[in-house]
């Protein structure tokens, strides 16, 4: 459910805060006017900027620094009537140095990053929504890790003025709640459009690729299996197209930063630092050549969404490693989804009781958003039944 009283998040908050380390700061800000988000109380990412609010960006470079104003999405949710709780933790610069957050199901493991805190206080039921990013997998990997709906709209649709840019072609904001019938609704209440479908999708799934570990490879194809979902091989590579990704976003990132690189080389983190490093020394013709490559397979794309509405995949390599100081998890089975600029949804799977929580990836062609969401939740309780 959405609708979580301030009084419960800060409850929750309190008994568990201490153990995961969600929050940069909890300081709840009222609405600035009442609408279809009333009575929903939601978590930031420390990368959206909040009025008067910390805006560090995980970043020792940043510190004691605070928003003059909102950010484009939080004071469109604020105005519909939503309540911000705070600042959640996300990795240095929204890469891939972690964040201090634990996984909320086993403290020993990453929640997975970027999106670290906001993933994990949905988890934890501190927040029933918080506001995610990504470049290549910060919403869908975490999500998969922590048990909860993550949901990577179309790129460009969120507007993302006011958000510390990474790579503008691939950064998207995104969303996290408990389940995918939350997602659907908080996108109904937001007023982004409503569904142009009601005929049950068109699915199939991808070949699982031989690098996803066997919980996941097992639990994915129980799925299509469960759902009817022919299992199909990809129109276009998805481990070239995730290089190609990671190329542009090397590049694009490497000029947003370069002044924190130069100025706080020693402050900014080292994975961090390595990417600066590459992307400086990444040609315009090779930057080039990967955008060409992306629009290439969004056109082979185009075509395989003629057939199918629905794409099916893992939402990452496996359950959340145990690499909590040194990793936040590989974003390969998200970042070509990026690329593309197809709205993604990551589900929970059902899993052994006692089990690291594994997530559904389910994709859609650019602008389909409603449709996926509706579908999701459609599918999630085919899924779990």
């Amino acid at each position: 459910m959405l609708d979580q009283s301030l009084e419960t998040c800060l409850s929750r908050i309190r008994e568990r805060e201490a153990e995961l380390e969600c929050w940069v700061e909890v300081s709840p800000l009222a609405p600035l006017g009442e609408g279809s988000l009333s009575g929903l109380c939601f978590g930031v990412k420390d990368i959206f900027a909040v009025e008067g609010l910390r805006f560090e960006c995980g970043s020792p470079v940043f510190a004691g620094r605070r928003a003059t104003q909102d950010c484009s999405l939080v004071r469109r949710l604020r105005k519909l009537g939503g309540t911000v709780v705070g600042k959640t933790h996300t990795t240095s610069f929204a890469y891939f140095d972690p964040a201090p957050t634990r996984n909320p199901h086993r403290a020993g493991h990453t929640p997975g990053g970027s999106s670290s805190g906001a993933a994990a206080a949905v988890a934890a039921g501190m927040v029933p929504m918080a506001i995610g990013s990504q470049t290549q997998g910060s919403v869908l990997r975490p999500a998969s890790f922590c048990g909860v709906a993550g949901f990577k709209p179309t790129h460009g649709l969120i507007d993302m003025t006011g958000v510390m840019p990474f790579a503008p072609m691939l950064d998207t904001a995104g969303f996290f709640t408990a389940t995918a019938a939350d997602m659907a609704e908080l996108w109904r209440r937001m007023h982004y459009g409503a569904a142009s479908s009601t005929a049950a999708p068109r699915l199939a799934a991808f070949t699982v690729p031989d690098d996803v570990e066997q919980p996941m490879r097992e639990a994915v194809l129980a799925a299509a299996a469960k759902l009817g979902a022919p299992v199909i091989a990809p129109p276009v590579s998805f481990p070239t197209l995730w290089q190609a990704v990671r190329l542009i976003q090397e590049f694009e990132g490497a000029r947003t930063h370069e002044d924190s690189y130069l100025r706080h080389r020693d402050q900014i983190g080292k994975q961090l630092s390595i990417l600066i490093a590459n992307g400086l020394a990444t040609s315009e013709a090779d930057y080039r050549a990967a955008i060409d490559q992306l629009m290439r397979a969004r056109h082979d794309m185009a075509a395989l969404f003629a057939q199918y509405d629905v794409i099916l995949s893992p939402s990452a390599l496996g359950p959340a490693p145990a690499t909590l100081a040194t990793s936040t998890g590989h974003p390969k089975m998200n970042a070509p989804w990026t690329g593309l600029g197809s709205p993604a949804i990551s589900i929970p799977l059902p899993v052994a009781k006692g089990a690291l929580p594994l997530g559904l990836q389910l994709a859609a062609a650019p602008g389909r958003d409603t449709d996926l969401l509706a579908y999701a939740a459609a599918l999630d309780a085919i899924v779990r039944g």
